[in-house]
């Protein structure tokens, strides 16, 4: 007659048995959180790059010294995720009241849309109304300039085939300043009309 196994050796069998059902989900939640802490560590080092751009572009020579200061954001961001794409957007405005403001029309229809033969101030220069009145570039004197640096990288983690995130982040980080008063500030408007 067989002997019953001893109790020692029955728990031992279900505790690798509930370990082996567990570990995958452990896994799953530790290589999530590295990859959580390792998005907010690169938006961390983007964010405090751009604060220093923001300080070097304010000054009167910063044209001169634009590649110089996205190379320096870029180096920054590469020290965390060595392959990211780093893309920058400048646009100016005339005042900091303006940034992300649509270019102001006349809404003849009352229809909230800058339709057909309505007019409107074309305050970029481009010759369509715009949702954002902002102009591409550095713009003159005294304008506030809204600089974005977007960075795109592929994830440290399988992360898209874990949980279907997609392969790649895309961070980004904003600053707003204002140009050295180093000219007079030009506040020409062009009347156009709507599409």
């Amino acid at each position: 007659m067989a002997r019953p196994p001893l109790p020692f050796q029955a728990e031992h069998g279900a505790t690798t048995v509930e370990f082996a059902m567990v570990l995958p989900i452990l896994l799953v939640v530790l290589v999530g959180i590295f990859d959580v802490a390792m998005n907010l560590y690169a938006t961390s080092v983007l964010q405090g790059s751009m604060q220093k751009a923001g300080r070097d572009f304010s000054l009167e020579d910063a044209r001169s010294r634009q590649s110089g200061i996205e190379a320096y954001i870029t180096r920054q961001v590469r020290t965390i995720a060595p392959n990211a794409a780093v893309t920058f957007e400048r646009k100016a405005y005339f005042d900091f009241a303006d940034v992300g403001q649509p270019e102001v029309f006349d809404d003849l229809n009352h229809d909230g849309e800058c339709n057909s033969d309505e007019p409107f101030e074309d305050s970029n220069g481009n010759g369509q109304w715009d949702a954002d009145r902002g102009e591409s570039g550095f713009g003159g004197a005294r304008d506030a300039i809204s600089f974005t640096a977007t960075a795109t990288y592929n994830r440290l983690f399988p992360m898209d085939g874990l949980l279907g995130l997609p392969d790649q982040v895309t961070i980004s980080a904003s600053t707003v300043l204002r140009n050295q008063p180093f000219d007079d500030q030009d506040r020409t408007v062009t009347l156009e009309h709507c599409d």
